[in-house]
């Protein structure tokens, strides 16, 4: 029992640390994709949907 704490406890203060979210718009400005931690690991991303994104 011990132990499922200190990693419950772990992951909640791993999960505070790197939480960023955002959205990050394509080039033409019709589209965009929200994302949990970091863009490049968005699955509207990794499919694609909506095309190449402004930089």
């Amino acid at each position: 029992m011990k132990k499922t704490m200190k990693v419950a406890i772990l992951t909640a203060v791993l999960a505070t640390l790197t939480g960023c979210t955002g959205s990050v718009y394509n080039k033409e400005k019709n589209c965009d994709y929200d994302y949990l931690l970091h863009p490049a690991i968005s699955i509207s991303k990794i499919i694609g949907g909506c095309g190449p994104v402004a930089k």
